[in-house]
This record gives C-alpha cells, structure tokens and sequence, in this order.
C-alpha cells in the first residue's frame, strides 16, 4: 500500500506544472564583443533560457538579446550586467504572472470553438473533427504519421473539390511548442476559408483554384507539454540515446545544412539539431508527404513567433536564393498588406542576413526541394511579451496575417 501511494505522490510530481515565481526576462544589448563575450560566459554559468536569439552563439553585437533568468540567478545576472555595464531592461518582472494573466479564461467544454482563446490539443483535435465534418464540400483531412508520443497529426486540405489535381500551398503551425500563437493562427485561417468563401473574392477563387494543405499543430508532443507541464517548452519529446536531456530542435532537424551552423549538437541545448536528419519523426512525416506531392506544392508557409518578421531562403547560408529577388517583392509586398490593417511593421529579407545563420530549417529544405515560394513568418510581437502574447492580441495578429498569406497566395496563383 506505501508502495502504490509513493508510486502516485510520484506520478503526480512528474505531472505537476512547473512554476516561474520571481523568475524574469531580461532585454540586453551589447554594443561590444566583450558584451556578447560576457553574456555567453552567462548563459555557459548559469541556467538561462535565451528567447531571442534562440540560443546564446547567435548573440551579435547591437542586436536585442532576451533571455529568462530563474529566479535563483537574477541578482547574479543583475550583478554581473551592472559590473560590465551592459545595457539591460526587464521585459517580465514576474515571468509566472505574465503566463497566468495569457489566457483570459479556460476553454469551455460544450460550446462553440473560440477562435481568440488559445486551446489544448485536446480542443484543437475536437475542433479539426468538428468542422471538417461542419463543411465537407471544402475540407477534408488525412493523418500524415503518428507524432513520437503516437498522437496522430492531423492534416487538414482546404479547397473546393474538382475532381482534378490543383496546385497547393502547405502551411505548417506550432514547431516550436511554446509560440501558441502560431497554432491559434492556423485555426483562424481555416475558419476564415470556409466562413469567407462565396462572399470573399479573393478567399473563393484561391480555394477554388488552389488546395491549402494546413497542419493546425506540427509538434503536438511538445505543445502538449507546455499545457500540462512546461510552458516554456520548445522541442519535441523523443529521447536522446545517452542523454538524461529529452527532444530535438524539429526547426534544425531538415536535410537543409544540417547541424553546421546556428544549431547544436548538445542534446540538451534548445537548437539541438537531432543525431541525424529526420531524427524527429514529426519531421519526417511532413517532409514525406511534401516529397510525395512535391509536383503541386508550390508554395511553404510555416508559422513562428516571436520578432515580426517575413524570411525566406536562406538560413543556413549567406548565399542569395536563385529566386532571391521575386522572394523579397513578394516578401516586402505581403509585410505591406500586413501593416495596413494595424500598423504592425515587418522586416522582410533572408534568414541568415536578416537575423543568424541557422541549418536545418524547414523552409530551406522546401526551397532546396524545389517549392519556390517559401517563407517563414514570425508573429507578433518584438519583445514585450514574447511567447506569452495575450489573447486579446490574437485577433488582430490573426486578421493581419491572413492578409499577408492570402497576398503570397494570389502572387503564386498567378505565377504558376
């Protein structure tokens, strides 16, 4: 009987959600070598978890570093920015409060979907039954592959039905666990398509013309996680043969430079790059139906946050794409579109020159394969409340997205 009840105070532990009180997200700019010297001397001394760049290599002179501090290391950290007086503000104060006040209320199990909550997976695989079967004549959804943890990834097809072969876009959502932001948008756009379609010109001539292959979550593992466990989670959840440290980085785990720069090849790190290409079976999954349908697919979109930016090939390299110059027209006039809803501004350019260099990312391994228009969007917003964008900003990031794909939808439409 001690036994059984130690096995549950246990499992109990394990499910328990990890806390964030006193712990705070420091905004730094080092204007020196020295200063990014400094700050990854930190991040090797002390358990930091860097938001933006996304790993403490990556750090460059003059441009934003944040960075979560535990609250065990923040009078250490204050300490060693005051010594070097390296230029520093806090973002978060208290990094729980600010997940806590995210979400306005819970999802309400019996009524209709919420599509400016964020929600579960649980309410995100209910949903994908539900208005798949609500409007059949222009969804219909297939599971791609079983994720490491054997949920099913759901990939949904949005277009009216033919009876013939039509060029598609995919669009992926939620990468990287803890930008919840990314899956809250791939539910809005499928929405958006079949509430719109017949009254929007614009949406029912794409879906008339095109199919929009949509992947509401991409690594379901890890997103799961972050609801019931780690908010703050990026990878996936397989488990590293020789390391206590779980998951891989699935943004470095495509045949696109793999594991050369701006990735690790630490287990433990954020941008652990996997022990092969398509370790991740997620990622593997996707990358085997693009293969597959590589002769309609002419475009990828995949949903990031956070920075509000517009990127396309290449990461893994200085070296301009061959379609360099169309990518940046098409990419400058979506991130126009965009700002004319809100005044929300975008930087648009490669990913390498535009941010750092980073192998293995999912719209390089797209490029590389031969779909042309590939891009990468980086949500809202530049920094005040990063992965923990409030609810009453998913709307408005929403609406001005949707303006920004449908642009780059349009542009490809007419450039088969």
């Amino acid at each position: 009987m001690k036994v059984l009840l130690l096995l549950g105070l246990v499992a109990a532990a394990l499910t328990e959600q990890i806390k964030f009180e006193g712990d705070k997200v420091f905004r730094l700019k080092p204007a020196t070598d020295d200063d990014v010297y400094i700050i990854q001397e930190l991040a090797q001394s002390m358990e930091v978890d860097f938001w933006e760049p996304e790993h403490a290599d990556l750090v460059i002179v003059d441009a934003n570093v944040d960075i979560h501090v535990p609250a065990a290391y923040v009078d250490m950290v204050f300490t060693v920015l005051q010594q070097h007086e390296i230029n520093h503000e806090v973002l978060m104060d208290d990094l729980q409060g600010a997940i806590d006040s995210q979400r306005d209320n819970p999802d309400v199990s019996g009524k209709a979907h919420d599509y400016t909550k964020y929600h579960s997976w649980e309410s995100i695989e209910a949903w994908i039954s539900s208005i798949t079967s609500a409007n059949s004549g222009l969804l219909s959804r297939q599971v791609i592959g079983n994720t490491y943890e054997g949920r099913p990834m759901h990939l949904l097809q949005v277009g009216k039905s033919t009876g013939s072969t039509k060029p598609a876009v995919f669009l992926d959502c939620g990468i990287h666990a803890r930008e919840w932001i990314s899956p809250a948008f791939c539910q809005w756009f499928v929405n958006e398509a079949v509430t719109t379609y017949g009254t929007d010109p614009e949406m029912t001539r794409l879906l008339d013309e095109m199919n929009v292959f949509v992947l509401p979550v991409f690594n379901i593992d890890g997103y799961d996680y972050t609801w019931n466990r780690d908010r703050m989670w990026r990878k996936t959840r397989s488990k590293n043969s020789g390391s206590s440290c779980i998951g891989t980085d699935p943004n470095r785990n495509f045949d696109a430079g793999w594991c050369t720069v701006g990735a690790s090849s630490n287990p433990c790190s954020d941008t652990y790059c996997g022990p092969k290409v398509e370790s991740e079976i997620e990622v593997k999954n996707v990358a085997d139906f693009i293969r597959k349908n590589k002769s309609t697919i002419k475009a990828y979109l995949t949903i990031h946050s956070y920075s509000q930016l517009l990127l396309f090939p290449y990461s893994y390299t200085y070296e301009l794409a061959a379609d360099h110059n169309e990518l940046m027209s098409v990419a400058e006039g979506a991130a126009e579109v965009l700002t004319s809803l809100h005044g929300t501004r975008y930087t648009s350019g490669p990913g390498a020159s535009t941010i750092y260099l980073a192998a293995g990312g999912s719209d390089d391994w797209a490029y590389d394969l031969g779909v042309k228009y590939s891009y990468t969007f980086e949500l809202r917003d530049t920094g005040r409340y990063g992965f923990l964008l409030p609810e009453s900003q998913i709307k408005p990031t929403c609406e001005e997205t949707m303006l920004a794909v449908k642009y780059i939808a349009a542009h490809v439409l007419r450039n088969l």
